[in-house]
């Protein structure tokens, strides 16, 4: 888009072309640009009837979008401004070239907040409200590599030390900075995680989205709050940052406005190098339905584009592509003069009358602060739409040679003291040449001029940012069995635990308090499920309502959406759904309102898919349930490889603050959410839950009588099966769907093989290993104290062997096989998935009850309590053969 060699249309008669424009000129001057802009549209969709719009470009000429009458007074000090600006800069640079001076290992980044910092000024003194008791607060999303600078102005507000700056991405020792913002690593300053890249841009869209949703269910009152999204160029080539787009302009958030800093550059080379990416970005967010304001040339260019009445000027800039643009960007003003403006005659006459020095000062749009606050007003004053600024700027903007617009800026860490120096002298920075070679952080007299306009422009608008509110508010949560008698008393009833999460979840909604308070999320199943019931109960949300009668309005179970509906209804995208929860999941600190958020997906489709924005929902310290529905490699018969899920509890067990379980009974399944509803509501504790729930039927047993603290921690015993002079004894562990083999195994083992066997319904592979980690270092770190013992090695004290068995892969039970003194087996589904049925598939993959007592005999011969023949005799009655490949291997 924009590239040289672009066929130029031929003017077949230009004083009708002169006319035309003299003409729309005209209407603009007298009846306003509201007119013209009418007029262009019935222009466009008559071309479009007449079938001549094809050549149409989805982007405008390479120049600002906002005009000078347009741009309004600048309401603060500039001057101020610029200074306060440069002391951040310099900070920022200090600190980061300061810790690879000391640790070269360190890393970090110069050039990116080098680039942003007028974004992030205008922002910080103008725009981003503060929470305050008159105001909810806005909520800013920063570009992850300017941690920097924002570290180095909240320095300036003496909200960091200078301790801390000096201890930057040196966190070990408690008084650091993190690399990136990160809520867990600094609760009290960082409010979003924006790294991994494409994290901060879907974020950003389900937050502005979720306060509409509070809005319209009367919730919280966001009608005056904003989201401000600062990203990278090279950042919307994430699938995830542009996810959202359509959902945004769809659902007319004018709450919202990504500022994407168009500094050109990615790590490696320019982004777009034989291309221009903010015309390409403009495109994707026009037609995406965005409301896109430019900012490509400071003030200084004013004077220029006005004297170019022929628009010379634009026509260069639509052939230079932006590889160019960062070798001019990178030289200086003779280099500019000589190999663009003396390239046109034309050109060359607009700046015949300008120094060398006068065409290097001239700046980017994105480092002009009248420029930006226009950008900045006009989108907050937009109604109806979505808002992107595109502003372009200097990759490593002040660096001069050692990394302004280079392609290696990105890595720039340190800098000679002659790059020091000039960085100084460019920006006019009050330091001795000392100070400069100590890199030493400046921070002006408290009673300076920039530090008392710095105090008072955060004053009025609420106080400092960024800032993490850890929220108060408790709710209530109502008895467990005025929700879920009909699991923990199931008495032999059949039904799914997806059937029986469902049916708590719509008793949870009708419970006063915490009823309103929980939002169930799904994607594009609520049917499969079982969820359809609650179309009707608690309406599916729309900020439109219904505009349509629905097909099936004539059924119980209609499809009805309400502008306050409760149920969030994503459609066909995780990557949605999952930042829809994540938003409901912070709302306590986000939005100082609790909320209690189900996400039910196929199990499949959650931490395999979306684990990097799950992870980042863990450093955000999210609150809520992840009900992975569908769940097990064998339980979803038909399906087949892309959709059976054996390994989500393996990445699940990666995230510290995610509590997973794979309960095989409604009973349990009760007990371990009325557990971690009361953690997150009522105790605060900053964690998530993952229950993997299953769509298969079986007989459900009431809950035994006082297991209820067991579930949570991993494991109870479940049953014991005693054998008429038994030849052994053998322990069997089973999670999910799978228990059920095991217990039938357990039965085989007494009937067939005189075995006696304890069964235990292991609830948590990964909580009982987490416990066990925490015994085995405290007992490593503690000799003089007496041994603590762990859950897991209570439970199977002695060396009868251990025989495991889940509908997942072996390493998730493995996890707990180091901790256990007595001979461990483990079954596991690992490989590929297939269709087929239940049954077929769990002899395939060996996780069927004659596996496993196969299984335990192999355990009991090989700690030569059996002869090695019963094996043997095994393989031949149940048929399983000894040549069959391995599952993993097919």
């Amino acid at each position: 888009m924009g590239v040289p060699n672009e066929r130029v249309p031929v003017d077949s008669d230009s004083d009708e072309t002169r006319e035309w424009l003299e003409s729309l000129e005209a209407v603009v001057r007298e009846a306003g640009c509201e007119r013209g802009q009418f007029l262009l549209k019935q222009l466009e969709q008559h071309a479009r009837a007449l079938g001549i719009t094809a050549q149409v470009h989805p982007y405008s000429a390479y120049r600002n979008t906002l005009s000078i009458e347009r741009q309004g007074p600048y309401p603060g000090d500039l001057a101020v401004e610029e200074r306060i600006t440069a002391i951040i800069r310099w900070n920022a640079l200090a600190m980061v070239v300061r810790a690879n001076q000391a640790y070269g290992e360190l890393g970090g980044h110069i050039a990116s907040y080098a680039s942003a910092a007028e974004i992030f000024e205008v922002g910080f003194n103008h725009f981003f409200r503060a929470r305050d008791e008159q105001h909810g607060g806005d909520l800013v999303f920063f570009q992850p590599h300017s941690a920097p600078g924002v570290y180095a102005r909240a320095f300036l507000e003496g909200r960091l030390s200078e301790e801390q700056l000096a201890n930057y991405r040196q966190e070990v020792g408690g008084n650091g900075l993190s690399s990136y913002p990160h809520p867990w690593l600094m609760p009290d300053f960082w409010q979003f995680p924006t790294g991994s890249m494409g994290i901060g841009p879907i974020s950003a869209i389900y937050q502005a989205r979720y306060m509409r949703y509070l809005e319209h269910r009367h919730l919280a009152d966001t009608a005056e709050r904003h989201v401000w999204g600062v990203f990278g160029d090279g950042e919307m080539d994430e699938p995830e940052s542009i996810a959202g787009l359509t959902l945004a302009a769809r659902e007319k958030l004018d709450n919202l406005t990504f500022i994407v800093n168009c500094n050109l550059q990615r790590l490696d080379g320019p982004v777009r190098g034989n291309g221009q990416v903010i015309q390409e970005l403009e495109a994707l967010f026009t037609g995406a339905g965005w409301n896109v304001i430019k900012v490509i040339w400071g003030s200084d260019w004013d004077p220029l584009f006005a004297r170019d009445t022929h628009n010379a000027l634009l026509q260069r800039f639509a052939q230079t592509v932006d590889g160019q643009y960062q070798t001019l960007g990178s030289k200086d003003g003779a280099y500019n003069l000589l190999h663009f403006f003396q390239q046109d005659p034309e050109i060359q006459a607009l700046v015949s009358h300008m120094s060398d020095a006068e065409i290097d000062a001239l700046k980017r749009g994105g480092h002009d602060l009248r420029k930006l606050y226009a950008a900045f007003a006009a989108a907050k004053a937009h109604k109806g739409q979505p808002t992107v600024i595109l502003a372009k700027t200097k990759k490593g903007y002040g660096m001069g040679g050692a990394g302004e617009s280079r392609m290696t800026s990105h890595q720039a860490k340190k800098l000679d003291i002659d790059a020091l120096k000039a960085f100084r002298d460019r920006f006019a920075l009050p330091l001795s040449d000392d100070d400069v070679a100590q890199l030493r952080f400046y921070r002006p007299a408290e009673d300076s001029q920039e530090m008392r306009y710095l105090r008072e422009r955060r004053s009025a608008l609420g106080g400092y940012l960024p800032a993490r509110n850890k929220g108060s508010e408790h709710i209530a949560i109502p008895a467990m069995a005025d929700y879920a008698r009909f699991a923990f008393e199931a008495d032999g009833k059949e039904m799914s635990t997806t059937m029986a999460v469902v049916r708590m979840l719509g008793g949870l909604l009708k419970d006063k308090e915490l009823g309103p308070r929980i939002v169930p999320i799904v994607a594009d199943e609520a049917r499969t499920f079982g969820m359809a019931n609650l179309f009707r109960q608690i309406g599916i949300y729309s900020p439109l309502g219904q505009l349509y009668e629905p097909e099936d309005a004539g059924s119980m179970l209609y499809y009805r959406e309400a502008r306050d509906g409760q149920l969030l209804e994503e459609g066909i995208t995780e990557a949605g759904a999952i930042s829809s929860w994540v938003a409901a999941a912070t709302s306590y600190s986000a939005h100082g309102k609790p909320m209690l958020a189900f996400y039910i997906y196929y199990s499949m489709f959650g931490f395999q898919r979306v684990a990097d924005l799950i992870w980042a929902a863990a450093d955000q310290r999210a609150r809520g349930f992840l009900l992975g529905a569908t769940a097990g490699r064998t339980t979803l018969g038909g399906e087949g490889l892309q959709h059976q899920d054996g390994s989500s509890h393996v990445v699940a067990a990666t995230v510290p603050n995610c509590r997973a379980y794979d309960p095989a009974f409604a009973g349990e399944l009760a007990v371990i959410v009325d557990h971690g509803m009361r953690q997150m509501m009522e105790r605060d504790v900053d964690e998530f839950y993952y229950i993997t729930v299953m769509n298969e039927n079986y007989a459900q047993p009431s809950l035994p009588s006082g297991v209820e603290a067991q579930v949570i921690r991993g494991m109870y015993r479940y049953a014991q099966t005693e054998a008429d002079a038994p030849r052994g004894s053998v322990r069997l562990l089973g999670s999910g769907t799978i228990l059920r083999e095991v217990i039938a195994a357990s039965e085989m083992l007494a009937t067939d093989w005189q075995v006696a066997s304890e069964v235990w319904s292991v609830t948590s592979f990964s909580e009982l290993a987490r416990e066990a980690r925490e015994v085995e270092r405290h007992n490593r770190l503690n000799p003089a104290e007496p041994e603590q013992v762990s859950h897991l090695c209570a439970s199977l004290a002695g060396d009868a062997p251990v025989i495991v068995a889940s509908d997942y892969v072996r390493a998730w039970p493995q996890l707990i096989a180091s901790y256990v003194d007595a001979r461990f087996i483990a079954l596991g589904t690992d490989g590929f998935g297939r269709s087929d049925t239940r049954a077929a598939l769990r002899d395939f993959f060996e996780v069927d009850r004659q596996q496993i007592v196969l299984a335990a005999l192999d355990g009991l011969v090989r700690d030569g309590r059996l002869p090695r023949q019963v094996l043997a005799e095994a393989v031949e009655r149940y048929g399983l053969g000894g040549d069959r490949p391995a599952p993993w291997t097919r």
